[in-house]
């Protein structure tokens, strides 16, 4: 029997469609992200076969950016968000206005009146935020200064596109057929937006931010984990609905607030975890409705406006942003960061093209070109960022001798030299499990160094007296920088089990005598570890098994009611 289900068969098609290309790409040594969005092409519109129905895909698609948001307000703080606003406000407006006035530039040179320019080169300048973030998550940048400077830039823009949103109708009689808004409508329109804003941030702060934690709190004495993750997913997706509803604010936005508010809570990492799975599920599904818009044809029809489009997008925004980084004092790698996480555009800049084509101010090329760049943008994207970590690499890893007891942490000079440890211990990983071996090795007096290659654990490792390389622990140079030859033992202590393999097979090739201690989550994680070369591996859950198991076993000479604590 006949059945019509557009909505699973988008599901379906997308997740299915998006697991067979992404891993192809991953077989092909190139990220996933592509293989999702090949995916998209092939079951779009402009290709032959299956096409899905794309306004579901691009509801969906919407849910993934909401639970994104959330996830990153969960690990952000209004006291990070604040902390970084010197740099992201002037940082995100300037480069906003370089890269409209590159966008406007080169729709004047394609005959296209101003109307049409203004929005075109606003629809380059606002990057994806599923693609920064995903990015960062990557690369473990979302807890370092880069990566907060990153989120707050994307705020800015986000902030900035919602009045762009709200002002472009009010604008369009003045490039149309009507006259021209006066200065007063404008100003008023204006004050409106910024004043829905306000007041939206002001609820989330001072109601949101009594009201979320308490619910969450109640559910969670409940017991019930399907009712705490129902109310997880309730709070990220009504707080976003209800932000667009009755404030006029983005999905986004509101949803990173909704995080920003529970990260406040005790149960935010266990609400992280609990969203995490969807999380995953609706960012590829992003991915693939993106695809779905892309026409191969606007490579034939129109290859130097492509190419001039993707310039202002790739070069013109990153040099921009490079520049006006470099320009506040921060380092070359944050200024590197900063310029890759901004190479590529995504979904505001799909609404702006629908909104300029729906006020006649956009011709149909506008459109095309800003939807060919966004998806050939974010295929170069991890290129983009593979050139940053090249050019960081040439660095040599700084290394943080201890600092004596009775002195700052700042007292310590860096150094770029290679540790002068002998018969030492390595960790890999200054978080709850290595900072606990770290405290370990302090107090038995054996000489140690840490590897860490984020901000606040790295800090943290050095304020409590050990000597810190910062770094990544899976490239050479940096086990090498930490004498890993003539080390006596290591341990891996990050949770990501393809990196620290890649730790432990280099350091067995380096030093075949060392010990090797690592941790893993599953028995496959324990096969795998075992084969790269470690002596030991660690499952969390198999050892509190049996430390459960030790407690509750005792002498048969004690008292029978004393069996069990």
């Amino acid at each position: 029997m006949p059945h019509s289900t557009p909505l699973i068969a988008t599901i379906v098609g997308g997740l299915v469609l998006a697991f067979i290309f992404g891993a192809v790409a991953q077989r092909l040594r190139l990220p996933p992200l592509v293989g999702y969005l090949v995916a998209g092409v092939a079951m779009g519109p402009n290709t032959p076969g299956f096409v899905a129905d794309q306004n579901l895909a691009g509801e969906l698609a919407e849910i993934g950016v909401i639970l994104l948001m959330f996830g990153v307000g969960l690990h952000f703080s209004l006291k990070e968000l604040l902390a970084v606003r010197r740099i992201a406000v002037p940082g995100a407006i300037v480069q906003i206005a370089a890269a409209t006035a590159l966008g406007a530039g080169l729709a004047l040179l394609l005959g296209w009146p101003l109307g049409a320019g203004l929005v075109f080169g606003l629809a380059l300048s606002v990057a994806s935020t599923v693609v920064l973030l995903r990015a960062l998550q990557d690369r473990r940048l979302l807890d370092t200064d880069r990566g907060r400077i990153a989120v707050g830039w994307l705020i800015v823009e986000d902030l900035a596109m919602v009045l762009a949103l709200v002002l472009i109708p009010a604008l369009a009689a003045a490039f149309g057929d009507g006259g021209a808004p006066g200065a007063a409508s404008i100003a008023a329109t204006l004050a409106v937006t910024i004043g829905k804003v306000i007041a939206f941030v002001a609820v989330m702060l001072i109601v949101g931010r009594r009201v979320i934690p308490r619910i969450l709190d109640w559910v969670a004495r409940t017991g019930s984990r399907e009712l705490f993750t129902l109310a997880v997913l309730a709070v990220a997706l009504g707080v976003a609905l209800g932000a667009a509803y009755l404030f006029d604010v983005s999905f986004a936005l509101g949803a990173f607030f909704a995080g920003m508010i529970l990260a406040e809570s005790p149960l935010s990492h266990r609400a992280a975890e609990e969203s995490l799975p969807l999380r995953d599920a609706f960012a590829v599904l992003f991915f693939v409705s993106v695809g779905m818009l892309f026409d191969p044809r606007i490579v034939l029809r129109a290859p130097l406006q492509l190419l001039a489009t993707l310039a202002i997008i790739i070069i013109g925004k990153s040099i921009a942003a490079f520049a006006i980084v470099r320009a506040f004092g921060y380092t070359r790698a944050t200024a590197m960061t900063i310029a890759a996480s901004l190479s590529q555009i995504g979904e505001f800049s799909f609404i702006l093209a629908g909104l300029g084509l729906s006020l006649h101010l956009l011709p149909q090329q506008a459109q095309d070109l800003i939807l060919a760049g966004a998806i050939l943008s974010i295929l170069f994207n991890p290129l983009a960022f593979a050139i940053a970590e090249r050019r960081q690499r040439k660095a040599e890893p700084l290394l943080l001798p201890a600092a004596p007891p009775d002195a700052p942490p700042s007292a310590a000079q860096p150094s770029l030299k290679t540790t002068a440890l002998q018969a030492h211990a390595i960790v890999v990983g200054y978080g709850r499990v290595g900072s606990i071996v770290a405290a370990g090795l302090k107090a038995a007096g054996a000489p140690f160094l840490v590897i860490e290659d984020r901000e606040k654990p790295g800090a943290a490792a050095h304020a409590d007296g050990a000597e810190l390389l910062i770094g990544n622990g899976a490239e050479p140079r940096v086990l090498k920088a930490a004498n890993v030859a003539g080390a006596s033992h290591l341990f891996v202590a990050i949770p990501q089990s393809f990196e620290a393999g890649q730790v432990v097979k280099q350091a067995r090739q380096a030093n075949p005598q060392l010990v090797i201690v690592a941790r893993a989550h599953s028995d496959a994680e324990v096969s795998y570890l075992q084969q790269c070369g470690a002596n030991m591996t660690i499952m969390g859950e198999r050892e509190i098994a049996q430390a459960m198991l030790e407690m509750a076993v005792v002498p048969a000479s004690r008292p029978a009611d004393a069996q069990f604590a």
